[in-house]
Parts: C-alpha cells; structure tokens; sequence
C-alpha cells in the first residue's frame, strides 16, 4: 500500500530541514490571474502530527480544500497570511509582489521560524533566518502544501466576496483567471479597478475612466 500524500511530504521535510524545529512553509495563491489580489500564506505545523488527505491544493478538491483550512487554523502551531492589491502588483511587478505577500506572511506569524521552506525559485528577500527554495514545494514538502492550502481557500473567498462589488465579471466562479467567461466580460465592460492593469490580456483593452 502506497504512503498516504502528507506522510511523503513529511518525510520529505524531515530530510530537508533535518529534524529542525519551527520549520515555516510558505507559499502563494493568484500569480496568474488578470484580477485580484495576490495572497501569501505561511504555517508552521506540529511535528509528528498526522494530516490525513493534506496535499498540495491544485491536488485537493475545493470542499477537502475548506476541511483541512479549518484544521489548519485550529491546530497548526502558528499561522499567517497577506494580501497584496492589483496595483501593487502593477507597480511592482507579480514576482515580486508575490514575494514580498511571502515576507508580510512570514513576518506576521506569532512564533520565529528557524526555517522557512518557499515554494519556487526565490528565497523570501528580508528574512533572516535560514531558506531553502523549492521549486514544486506545494507538491513535495508539507508545511508548503498547508501554506498553499491556507492561501487559495484565503484568496477564493476574497475573490467570492469582491464578486458581489464587480458582478458583471463573475469573479466568484472564475477567481480572476483567463477564462473564456472572463475575457467575454473584459470585452464587454472593459477592466475594472480589480484587474492588473500591467498584464498583457488586460491592458491590450480600454481602461475604465475611473
């Protein structure tokens, strides 16, 4: 009988980070998007605990999605997350946008990590303590699964919330991504103040005078 997922991942870690203590799992939900926020979440777990169907969450379904984000909130040792807006992601860029939602994340959890696990190629600029950078994380290391968790159901339930602000765009099915749905609409109405101007599909249309 196969391993289940979290038990792979975690063995996986414990190679990684030998054993260390205060190990933080870090990871995004919304790079690519034409809309929203970009969110960062990161999680430190309970050593040895079990975390049965915990996965990366492109892997989850999105109802065991919500189950293991309540059990996260409620046993994990610390948790965190940020959200960083459409025009910071104009002005910055979505790379490091995304990386500095990771260091808010990471500066915002309640206990010190003594070592952050970042999904990508990136380490986390301005944070002191040691990182390894992993591209696929969220598929190979646990902490970055439950941070990838945390991140997309944060993120989903904003882009569900904004839904009721923007309706035309039918944010809460699509969450801001290219869908044939979406770019209909972009057609239709042109951008509104959700959408990253800087992103190619966007700003190739009208900008609302707004």
């Amino acid at each position: 009988m196969s391993r289940p997922a979290w038990r792979r991942l975690a063995c996986a870690e414990a190679r990684m980070t030998s054993g260390a203590g205060g190990v933080a799992g870090v990871d995004e939900a919304g790079r690519g998007p034409l809309a929203g926020p970009v969110v960062a979440a990161a999680v430190i777990l309970e050593p040895g605990r079990r975390w049965d169907g915990l996965d990366d969450s492109k892997q989850v379904r999105p109802d065991v999605r919500v189950e293991l984000y309540a059990q996260l909130r409620d046993q994990a040792r610390a948790f965190a997350w940020s959200v960083v807006g459409p025009r910071h992601i104009d002005f910055a860029n979505i790379r490091n946008a995304s990386l500095e939602a990771m260091r808010r994340a990471v500066c915002r959890l309640k206990l010190r990590p003594e070592v952050v696990l970042v999904d990508g190629r990136d380490p986390v600029p301005g944070i002191s303590c040691a990182q390894h950078a992993v591209i696929d994380g969220d598929a190979r290391l646990l902490s970055v699964a439950a941070a990838s968790i945390l991140a997309k159901v944060v993120r989903d339930r904003i882009m569900e919330r904004l839904d009721g602000v923007w309706p035309a765009y039918g944010f809460a099915k699509h969450k801001g991504y290219s869908t044939p749905e979406h770019m209909e609409a972009l057609r239709l109405h042109g951008p509104c103040p959700l959408h990253r101007y800087s992103f190619t599909r966007v700003c190739a249309l009208e900008l609302p005078l707004v």
